[in-house]
């Protein structure tokens, strides 16, 4: 009897179990299929930015009704989630499957904050978001340059839907802390000009294909000058004068996220959010404390080694003020940072098997956001664009942007930090599409800091001045977990955040002040770069001791990234599977 029970159910389990199997795949494609379609519809500047261009001529509509519908959306998109068997998937159905549930269930939990109340940050926000979107889409023939003047004829509702989302916020006490808001204004102000010539909107008026003859393309431009002087300008200079005139005197006074309504709550999903660990603002206060004790002991071991006589904060003084780490000229510091990516080009095949197709240049940061912007940042390749990743530096106030600092950031910024993991990301095959464009700061900015200490094994940093700009990075980020919460968890003050920061780096005091504004204006943002970073260094210690001899640096490196972003948790388990593989022998 119970053999033929064993029996008949092994037939079944043969019969059904492929198609079980299939039936959960084909299901979570077609969820992931239809989330993607979603998604892009929903924010079409994201759609042009992924190479979608059915939706380039509108903009996202950002109105609480709107907010609502995708939440609405998402709640049904978990709902088929869970409706999928996980256990009949298998690989990268399964790794996928938890992938999507992460990002969709923190949607899901973000919304309830509302954030979009403030859609800005300390140097740019929506209004500084679309002002580039040309870069990305196609101008081919007339057509092209029709979606893109309806997309900028669109631009008068997208600025008063964010508009009414800033009242919201203002009504609410949810707004930008009064005290960084005079740095942000320029960001505005640097758009509000008078002729539309001089609009970065009007960029691809200034040059056309052969497949426009000359007079299309001065009907055009006339077409052009009428809606950017006509609809562009005035939505941006409604803006400017509701930011100056009604948010700015609404502002509230207090720095921390904690201070707004339901902002402790808020903060400690950031926390958890921006780490992808289960950790609280006291436990990454600590870490931080603990990092920032060691990295100034190797600090103070260079300052001796160079034979400073003076203290920790004379020696910062001297980096800060003396001309000889300092470029006179903006094309000197592109020259100095293009210089130091190509040494590092050339050391990537003994650290990586996979390398990206997509080439970067070494641009300097636009003038109309480079007064309160970093340092230097990295800007993907638009998919099926024209041109490739950007490492943008920064070039204004030469006096504030120290040349030893220049090897540890084009590490992060370019290879193989962010270009380098951003591109492989894009060029994923076989994956569904979420997973090629997903960035997760933990993952990705702790990258980049990774990339900046690999530079030591890649003899990088030939001075000890440099490697003290690499140690000023590290203790920047390190710096970040304390500022971080101690602003939005602790009641720190701005002032007592700056000193702290000016205290242990050699950073301009330029560059300390945008640095904890931008903290202030996106809370817990700050804490993945360290955080990733040491579960990155934990990870790799661990296979190099578990694997012995058979631990390769490049194998190591390709396991890491060839699934693209992921949270710290699901990281630590793929590179432990890495790790059961290659110890078997595979």
């Amino acid at each position: 009897m119970f053999q033929r029970v064993f029996v008949c159910l092994s037939v079944l389990v043969g019969l059904a179990g492929p198609a079980t199997a299939q039936t959960a795949r084909d299901a979570l494609h077609q969820l992931f299929a239809d989330e993607w379609a979603h998604s892009l519809e929903q924010d079409p500047i994201n759609a042009t930015y992924a190479g979608e261009h059915r939706f380039n001529d509108r903009l996202p509509d950002v109105s609480p009704g709107a907010i609502a519908r995708r939440l609405e959306a998402d709640n049904g998109f978990l709902a088929r989630l869970e409706a999928i068997d996980r256990v009949a998937l298998t690989g990268q159905d399964r790794l996928s499957y938890d992938l999507f549930r992460f990002v969709v269930a923190n949607r899901i939990q973000a919304a309830a904050f509302d954030t979009a109340r403030v859609p800005l940050q300390s140097d740019s926000g929506f209004h500084t978001a679309i002002v580039r979107l040309h870069e990305a889409m196609p101008f081919r023939n007339q057509a092209d340059y029709d979606t893109y003047l309806r997309r900028l004829e669109a631009v008068p509702d997208y600025m008063a839907g964010h508009i009414a989302n800033l009242q919201r916020g203002a009504d609410d006490g949810f707004t930008l802390p009064r005290e960084i808001l005079d740095g942000l204004e320029g960001s505005i102000t640097a758009l509000v000009v008078d002729e539309a010539s001089a609009s970065p909107f009007y960029t691809p008026f200034t040059r056309y294909p052969d497949t426009i003859d000359a007079v299309a393309q001065d009907q055009l431009a006339l077409r052009a000058k009428a809606v950017i002087e006509g609809d562009v300008l005035p939505a941006y200079r409604r803006f400017h004068e509701f930011y100056r005139g009604i948010y700015k005197p609404a502002a509230r006074l207090t720095v921390g996220a904690s201070d707004v309504p339901g902002g402790r709550e808020l903060y400690a999903y950031l926390v958890r959010y921006f780490t992808t660990l289960n950790v609280t603002a006291d436990e990454v206060h600590q870490i931080g404390l603990g990092e920032v004790a060691r990295i100034r002991a190797e600090m103070e071991a260079i300052i001796a080694e160079v034979g400073f006589e003076g203290s920790f904060a004379e020696f910062l003084e001297f980096l800060r003020t003396d001309p000889q780490f300092y470029a006179e000229t903006p094309e000197e510091l592109l020259h100095f940072a293009a210089w130091v990516a190509k040494q590092i080009d050339g050391q990537m095949p003994a650290f990586f098997r996979t390398l990206p197709r997509m080439p970067y240049s070494v641009q300097p940061v636009p003038d109309d956001l480079a007064p309160n912007y970093t340092t230097g940042r990295y800007w993907p390749a638009p998919i099926g664009g024209t041109r490739g990743g950007i490492y943008m530096v920064n070039t204004y106030g030469l006096d504030k942007r120290p040349l030893y600092n220049i090897p540890a950031l084009t590490l992060h910024e370019g290879v193989p930090g962010h270009h380098h993991q951003i591109a492989l990301s894009q060029e994923l095959e076989g994956l569904p599409e979420f997973r090629r464009y997903l960035y997760l700061t933990p993952f990705g900015e702790g990258w980049g800091l990774y990339s900046e200490k690999l530079g030591v094994e890649m003899g990088i940093y030939d001075t000890p001045y440099k490697d003290f700009g690499r140690l000023t990075y590290e203790m920047w980020r390190a710096c970040r977990l304390v500022v971080d919460t101690g602003l939005h968890a602790k009641g720190w003050s701005r002032q007592q955040a700056i000193d702290f920061l000016a205290g242990n780096t050699a950073l301009s005091r330029h560059n300390v002040r945008t640095e904890i504004d931008r903290y202030i204006a996106w809370p817990g943002q700050a804490l993945g770069y360290k955080m990733g970073e040491l579960k990155i260094l934990e990870l790799r210690a661990r296979a190099r001791e578990a694997l012995g001899e058979k631990f390769d640096i490049r194998d190591f490196h390709d396991a890491l990234l060839i699934n693209g972003a992921l949270p710290l948790t699901m990281l630590e388990r793929e590179i432990d599977g890495y790790i059961r593989r290659v110890g078997a022998g595979g």
